[in-house]
């Protein structure tokens, strides 16, 4: 039971005969905004003692915001800050008015890409999951025979009378040492109907992670490109991997990818970039037989300059689209999906670190 800070391997009571409190090093601090249209959203703020740290966003479907490692910012966030739920703009593309940004955006449980309907229900872009509220919240800070684990829970639900029952409970951690966050996610159909299920989680990088010298790699077979959404897409289909500097008038560029997985069943999306602090990489782990789907959102205009990282059930062309292509999950009474993720901010591999721009 020992953890790593620093270089020294310590076991927990080595540790507390050096610290008057864990939190000196690490820990996860609750705390509630309290300006503009933020005020009084609850979230938590992890630090894991490797110099990683994020927020986790309770009242914003238990999402992730703000992120850096060493003082380095990972994540994009957007002019409309974290924004209270109570303020969200469900119908047509008012997403976009409380779309934040930040390390984690969860699209669904049934809906994800452009508005549309589904017998008579009015869905908007992509869905109500990042909005809404998260019940059962908790916090804790534990041992066990690896080390320390700081960890937050939380479950949101997408209902309504005469209609869909869809419970997501998710379950955020890290630990101590490691420069890692998994997010292990349940998703539960309480009604008695088969329900269609959609999710997508939309990870958006931004500078200077994302800069002119970064590189992405995976998830789909070495040397294989990925598919262009459009016209527009294809237009930077040869450079899918490399990145502008912010550009005036840019259109956004969606790629589908074919993630393909290992022998542990997990496969991996990595931005490197080998110009920034010494070389850092961002990368996310997920299994292809949870989230078959990979989109990559490249969108380098000037103050929208992010990309997105995305493993999904589904592609993002909104659900009449999807539902004709196959690619929605039915969700059956009672039935439960596992969804997991592994992110990590590490050096790159040496490989890689010294491949030729």
């Amino acid at each position: 039971m020992t953890t790593n800070l620093s270089g020294n391997p310590l076991t927990r009571r080595e540790l507390l005969r050096r610290v008057g409190r864990l939190e000196q090093v690490a820990g996860v601090e609750p705390f509630v905004f309290d300006e503009g249209p933020a005020r009084g959203v609850r979230a938590f703020r992890f630090r894991t003692g490797s110099g990683l740290c994020f927020d986790v966003v309770p009242d914003r479907g238990m999402d992730l915001g703000a992120a850096e490692q060493g003082g380095t910012p990972l994540a994009w966030l957007s002019p409309n800050g974290v924004v209270a739920p109570w303020f969200r703009e469900p119908a047509g593309e008012g997403w976009l008015r409380s779309f934040h940004g930040g390390l984690l955006v969860t699209c669904g449980l049934r809906n994800v890409g452009p508005p549309g309907e589904r017998e008579g229900e009015e869905l908007g872009l992509h869905g109500r999951a990042s909005n809404i509220p998260a019940s059962g919240v908790s916090y804790d800070v534990s041992w066990d025979e690896e080390g320390c684990v700081l960890e937050a829970r939380g479950q949101i639900r997408e209902s309504r009378v005469f209609g869909p029952n869809l419970i997501l409970r998710r379950r955020v951690y890290a630990r101590l040492g490691e420069s890692r966050l998994r997010i292990e996610d349940e998703i539960e159909n309480e009604g008695f109907e088969p329900e269609p299920l959609m999710v997508l989680y939309h990870m958006n990088l931004g500078w200077p992670l994302l800069d002119e010298t970064s590189r992405l790699i995976g998830p789909g077979r070495a040397g294989e490109p990925p598919e262009p959404r459009d016209e527009e897409a294809g237009k930077g289909l040869e450079a899918w991997d490399r990145f502008a500097a912010p550009t005036p008038g840019f259109k956004e560029r969606v790629f589908y990818h074919h993630p393909v997985a290992g022998s542990d069943g997990w496969t991996e999306a990595r931005l490197e970039n080998r110009a920034l602090a010494g070389g850092l990489a961002f990368s996310v782990r997920f299994r292809p037989e949870e989230l078959p789907e990979f989109v990559q959102w490249t969108m380098t205009g000037e103050g929208t300059y992010v990309l997105g990282l995305e493993p999904a059930t589904c592609r993002v062309e909104g659900a009449a689209a999807e539902e004709e292509a196959g690619r929605i999950i039915r969700l059956e009474p009672g039935e439960i999906r596992v969804h997991r993720l592994e992110i990590e901010v590490l050096r790159p591999p040496r490989e890689t670190a010294d491949r030729p721009a």
